[in-house]
């Protein structure tokens, strides 16, 4: 069929796969970081220029990597938003990231439609710091003559796409993408423009949600440019996720989601429900504490890495000699507990050592998530297989604990770069419709992600039982917390 590429520009990097679109095969890759200076005090920045993307795009495309491609898709960070003039000029730079300055902002929109229900009925999702839908407001309270002056808003695929495409009169999204906005409802397929006036103040042009197999258009050197979508579908779609699969998220906080036939609406605001890449739906769950539970444990302990803190836990046995720690150390998202703080109990004398809170730690770390696991379980959400992504999934400690811990096969894939392989693969369908080789409702197949497989096995009914002994401590501690 020939030769696709993909991009995905993340917040810290672009990269490039030129794939075979017939087997996915990767033939070629590019890389370069971002053109972005750090801000005092560490982090990464709540403001950006977007052309820092077109200059690292253009660096990691170079020494002729896309030659001989035919079709490109784009992947992109997510939550960015790209204000627009009518001449379609940028107001302002890109606000983009889990931006804190808008929490008050959430907490805002969500009493002025009148509460979370009222939201996870109207998109699926209750606002959130870092949602598009949120900045707005920011936007309007803080900087009210740049709000005014917005006349198209996008995010960061669909601004890359329309760049690549020449800046054309038509503006395109995917449903993916979209959906993760706060003013388009995956249930619904469609935009809530009242949800954006009630958040930035007026009506604005938004981009057009095109098919998961819809061309945006073509380049003027007949480059076929596919919807593009937001990293986290792409990556989902170059995981090969299926229905029935989990994806499990090891950053510093923790994110669970899973591949549905159905979008959900869930009024506490514990599931955010969004599109897939493919006509499907991937209803999420995040927890604020994953990662960052074993750093501080590992800080603790005065263990220079993760890695230390592994081979130190495998001295322990599961179960942790009693000892259980509740991992809520910055607050908890799920269950929402947003001022607490961490818990450990079961301290007795044979249990103080240092090998039991290392082995606690990744327990509790694994507990949480399965706890957002549940959450999806409890709406239906079927779970055969749990991949396990992130640099802390090929630790000792994680894989000897998790399969029994998420009572799930546990797929370990192979570090790749999974959101610009899913852009690559979007571009390869894109372009088979467009030769006529391939159906629009059918993606293409292609090779699967080269993975380490984890059973639970006979360690099932042990990983069970600390994971109950997990949950009764979290009960006990924090009572009725799943039932708000």
């Amino acid at each position: 069929m020939g030769i696709v590429a993909g991009l995905d520009s993340s917040p810290d990097f672009t990269r490039i796969v030129v794939c075979d679109a017939d087997t996915g095969a990767v033939l070629r890759q590019g890389y370069a970081p971002h053109p972005v200076e750090t801000p005092e005090g560490g982090g990464r920045p709540s403001d950006l220029d977007p052309q820092a993307w077109l200059l690292s795009l253009g660096e990691a495309a170079g020494g002729g990597l896309l030659e001989g491609v035919q079709a490109i898709g784009v992947s992109a960070q997510a939550n960015a938003v790209v204000p627009l003039d009518a001449q379609g000029g940028t107001v302002r730079p890109a606000l983009v990231g889990a931006d804190k300055r808008a929490q008050v902002a959430a907490a805002d929109l969500i009493d002025a439609l009148g509460g979370r229900e009222a939201w996870a009925q109207a998109v699926g999702c209750v606002p959130q710091a870092a949602q598009p839908v949120t900045k707005l407001r920011w936007l309007a309270k803080n900087e009210p003559e740049n709000a005014a002056r917005i006349a198209v808003l996008m995010q960061a695929h669909d601004w890359l796409v329309w760049q690549l495409l020449g800046r054309p009169v038509r503006r395109t999204t995917d449903r993916g993408g979209a959906s993760g906005t706060g003013y388009w409802s995956a249930a619904t397929g469609a935009y809530r423009p009242d949800l954006v006036e009630l958040a930035l103040g007026h009506q604005v042009m938004l981009p057009e949600v095109i098919g998961p197999s819809d061309a945006a258009g073509t380049t003027p050197e007949g480059l076929l440019i596919s919807a593009g979508t937001g990293e986290t579908m792409a990556a989902a779609f170059g995981l090969g996720l299926g229905f029935g699969d989990a994806v499990v998220s090891l950053g510093a906080s923790g994110s669970v989601m899973a591949v549905h036939p159905e979008a959900l609406q869930d009024g506490t605001g514990m599931i955010t429900s969004l599109a897939d890449a493919t006509g499907m739906h991937l209803p999420v769950v995040t927890t604020l504490n994953a990662v960052r539970t074993l750093r501080g444990t590992a800080e603790l302990l005065g263990l220079p890495d993760l890695e230390s803190l592994s081979d130190l836990a495998m001295k322990s046995t599961p179960g942790s000699h009693g000892l259980v720690l509740l991992p809520y150390l910055e607050g908890e998202r799920t269950p929402a507990l947003p001022h607490t703080a961490g818990t450990l109990t079961g301290l007795r004398r044979e249990s103080m050592k240092a090998e039991h809170l290392a082995r606690a730690a990744f327990e509790g770390m694994l507990c949480g998530l399965a706890d957002a696991l549940d959450v999806l379980r409890g709406r239906g959400v079927e779970v055969r297989r749990v991949f396990l992504l992130g640099a802390a999934a090929e630790l000792p400690a994680v894989q000897a604990s998790a399969p029994s811990l998420f009572g799930a096969q546990v797929v370990v894939p192979q570090p790749a770069d999974y959101a610009a392989i899913g852009a690559a693969r979007q571009a390869a369908w894109a372009l088979g419709v467009s030769q006529g080789s391939l159906d629009p409702r059918t993606p293409p197949v292609w090779q699967g992600a080269v993975a380490q497989v984890l059973e639970p096995g006979e360690e099932l009914a042990v990983g069970q039982a600390v994971r109950q002994q997990f949950v009764s401590v979290r009960e006990q501690t924090h009572p009725g917390a799943f039932r708000s």
